[in-house]
């Protein structure tokens, strides 16, 4: 009697002891699965110079995203045109290759066609009513449109006021911009606008651009003066005429691909890093604006103010876009985007 229960109690001991290695080889399995997560590689790229609010935004972006998911999410930066040009990095974004990028409204707006209606001539009075519209309903509508082009529009972040630049002659008016050859976004609203105004629009990929102005491919550009400076086209033009004609925004996009691989904790600190640096560059590139307006003065560029009453002779040239793009995508649309600005 005594032998059986001792037999009894050894064995309910021994097994008690298996449980418990069971359970801590268990646990150490769930430990190692975790630590030997596979880290996500996230490549943002960007057309925009390594000293652009853009990129300072893109930096920023890295870093939290790093922070908050302990590394496990590693953002690589792309600055200056390194994965290609925007269209370029737009097609790398549907086909997964490319997990992120910063591309413009104009060159979006080829795959996503109602975007264009962000770059209608002399839309934005000034930068918090492009905030107002764009972080707004009509620009979240406008996002959530991209996926069906495979990609995730997170939000708008700033490029600024358009300005035009030229090598033969200064322009006050419409009648000066005849005959100049002047390089245009990938865009058929901004091909339409210049044509308008008399120019010979040319259409090129950005990194092409400094080389085409040398060579004389084309007499002209028009960019915000950040891009202007950071890019050292006053080395290669001499007139620049604040013209103010488009507000340029750019779009933060993730790939489908990509973001089909995140946990919905992941996706949220994408979604809040996304934010955070949005406002950062806005911020920045207002202050960077008027250094890079200075620093084209200073390198001898002669810079033209136009008078309120030359400023509505362009107006009132580029009135028929609004006419065509009010048919193409959609008068409520247009209806609804200009109510929303005034």
């Amino acid at each position: 009697m005594k032998k059986t229960k001792f037999l009894s109690l050894l064995l309910l001991g021994m097994v008690s002891i298996f449980l418990v290695a069971c359970s801590e080889s268990s646990e150490g399995g769930e430990k190692n699965v975790a630590q030997s997560e596979e880290i996500k590689v996230m490549k943002f790229a960007s057309i925009n110079t390594s000293d652009r609010s853009i990129t300072l935004a893109m930096n920023k972006f890295a870093e939290q995203v790093a922070k908050e998911t302990n590394g496990q999410i590693k953002v690589e930066v792309f600055p200056d045109s390194q994965l290609g040009g925007e269209r370029d990095n737009f097609e790398g974004l549907q086909l997964g290759s490319l997990q992120a990028s910063i591309i413009s409204t104009a060159v979006s707006s080829s795959f996503s066609p109602n975007l264009s209606i962000l770059d209608l001539p002399f839309l934005f009075k000034d930068h918090q009513t492009a905030y107002n519209v764009l972080d707004g309903e009509i620009g979240k509508r406008l996002l959530s449109e991209m996926k069906d082009q495979g990609v995730i529009g997170i939000n708008f972040w700033e490029n600024g006021y358009r300005h035009l630049t030229n090598n033969i002659r200064e322009v006050r008016t419409p009648d000066d911009l005849k005959g100049l050859k002047i390089r245009t976004m990938e865009s058929p609203i901004h091909l339409d606008v210049w044509k308008e105004l008399g120019v010979q629009p040319t259409p090129m990929a950005f990194p092409e651009l400094f080389t085409a102005l040398q060579q004389g491919t084309v007499d002209g550009q028009e960019n915000p003066f950040v891009v202007t400076a950071t890019n050292k086209f006053y080395e290669v033009q001499d007139y620049l005429t604040v013209t103010q004609h488009v507000y340029g925004a750019n779009i933060f996009l993730v790939s489908d691909k990509f973001w089909q691989t995140l946990s919905e904790e992941e996706k949220e600190i994408i979604l809040k890093a996304g934010e955070d640096a949005k406002n950062y560059q806005r911020e920045i590139e207002q202050q960077q604006a008027a250094e890079f307006l200075g620093l084209l003065k200073e390198n001898g560029m002669k810079i033209t103010e136009l008078t309120d009453s030359e400023q509505q002779q362009f107006r009132e040239k580029v009135q028929p876009i609004y006419e065509k793009y009010s048919k193409e995508l959609g008068e409520e649309l247009v209806g609804e985007l200009l109510k929303a600005v005034e």
